[in-house]
């Protein structure tokens, strides 16, 4: 049985299953990069660039960048159909250590992001109910145990909350976006900010970091691959009707807020929608984002839930992480692999510890990504007969575009914090040992079979 094939038949229980369609592809996609960020970050990218044409460029080529990205990872994964992740391309093209860097670092990154998305749903409700507000841990991890235990039920569970949340996040945004639009009166027109020149640039390009960051997650549908019945089909039309979607709210959004705010009051808004809110409904306004924003919140969280036991699923196949992790329920979900993520995302956010690993997620995101660019011209040029449902359009420019632009942040990044880059080294240094004692294990299982 080949790699594109390896859950052929596994309808039955105890096995992954074939459930997983176009539409929730899309949900997962749009729950996983809309999060409560975009109701702040907006404010972020206009303190850097406090220029309204280049703050819509920025989050336009947010979109741009992620469409392009979709581009690659529409092809390795429709290639390589297989639950894991990303890590699946960048084993197939850097073999056991380098895949095993990728997955333990996405890993290591949908936990610590898991435990970030609790704390801030925590947040969030105790605005709607003040009497959480001394009790934000325990909520954050109740809430925590709640997404585990739907999605402990079966895929099936996981999937409907995901689109649901999804559609009504949409809806609730559509109809935010709207009424700041078409109803706080408009504010004064200004011009704004330096012209473009060196310090500019630099400011932008602090800028864009904020805007990847709320882009991430536009990857997600290809971490479900091998649960759907079409991959080849609903995986590349579910990244891009994503990603288009997204990128929609994302810049009519600030549409909106640069219509009703001055640039000032944009910059220093720690939530500018609820800013521009206020100018019409008062003080309710930031009850009314608390709520979308809870909405929000809990939505990508799903996401995350039902993707860090797929993962640890991807390696335990591939032998590069215990095999219990393979065990999967009568409801489709890899649960013993859930419950180690579990364990480690109550631990970071019980111990507040999340937030180190957080200060590092932008490094993490970008350097998965770059690893999986670098692996479509690896396998495009050692295995010219894999069987490619879906070919990166524009090859090899587009992807080489990509590649350069990826490359380019990850120096970005670290040059801009240099203490991230210990993450990616550590998820290296921890995975060089690993790897050599599950080679060495494999090796060792071998031997005896070879004799009899």
């Amino acid at each position: 049985m080949t790699e594109t094939d390896t859950t052929a038949g596994h309808q039955s229980p105890g096995h992954l299953l074939r459930v997983l369609g176009l539409g929730f592809g899309v949900a997962i996609g749009v729950g996983s990069m809309i999060g409560g960020g975009i109701l702040r970050t907006p404010g972020l990218v206009a303190d850097h660039v406090p220029q309204p044409t280049l703050i819509l460029l920025l989050w336009t080529l947010g979109g741009l960048h992620a469409l392009l990205g979709a581009n690659i990872v529409a092809e390795v994964m429709t290639s390589l159909p297989r639950s894991g992740g990303l890590y699946v391309a960048s084993r197939r093209a850097f073999g056991d250590f380098g895949g095993l860097v990728v997955g333990w670092s996405d890993w290591l990154f949908s936990t610590a992001t898991s435990a970030g998305l609790t704390i801030a749903a925590s947040e969030f409700l105790a605005l709607i109910f003040p009497v959480l507000a001394g009790h934000k841990t325990a909520v954050a991890v109740s809430i925590l145990l709640v997404l585990i235990g739907l999605n402990w039920a079966g895929v099936r569970e996981g999937s409907i909350a995901q689109q649901l949340t999804s559609g009504l996040k949409g809806l609730l945004l559509i109809v935010l976006i709207s009424t700041v639009f078409f109803l706080v009166p408009s504010a004064p027109v200004q011009v704004h900010g330096p012209s473009m020149g060196a310090s500019l640039i630099m400011s932008a390009a602090v800028a864009y970091q904020f805007v990847f960051t709320a882009y991430n997650g536009w990857q997600y549908p290809s971490y479900f691959s091998e649960e759907d019945p079409r991959p080849a089909k609903n995986m590349p039309r579910a990244l891009l009707l994503s990603i288009l979607a997204v990128a929609a709210v994302y810049t009519t959004m600030n549409v909106a807020l640069l219509h009703a705010l001055p640039i000032e009051q944009m910059r220093h808004a720690e939530l500018p929608v609820a800013t521009a809110l206020g100018n019409l409904v008062g003080p309710a306004a930031k009850l009314v984002v608390a709520v979308i924003a809870t909405v929000s919140v809990i939505s990508c969280l799903n996401g995350v839930v039902m993707l860090m036991p797929r993962i640890l699923y991807g390696l335990g196949r591939d032998g590069l992480f215990p095999s219990f992790s393979t065990r999967v329920n009568r409801g489709g979900t890899p649960h013993l692999a859930l419950a180690v993520s579990a364990v480690v995302a109550i631990l970071l956010t019980l111990s507040g510890s999340y937030e180190k690993v957080f200060l590092i997620s932008g490094v993490f995101g970008v350097f998965i990504l770059f690893m999986t660019d670098i692996s479509l011209f690896m396998l495009r040029r050692r295995e010219p007969g894999l069987a490619r449902p879906y070919r990166a359009l524009g090859y090899p420019v587009l992807p080489a575009l990509v590649l350069l632009i990826d490359g380019t942040l990850l120096v970005a990044f670290l040059a801009a914090d240099p203490k991230s880059g210990f993450g990616v080294v550590a998820a290296a240094a921890l995975s060089l040992p690993i790897s050599l004692w599950l080679k060495r294990r494999r090796s060792g299982q071998a031997a005896p079979a070879s004799s009899l």
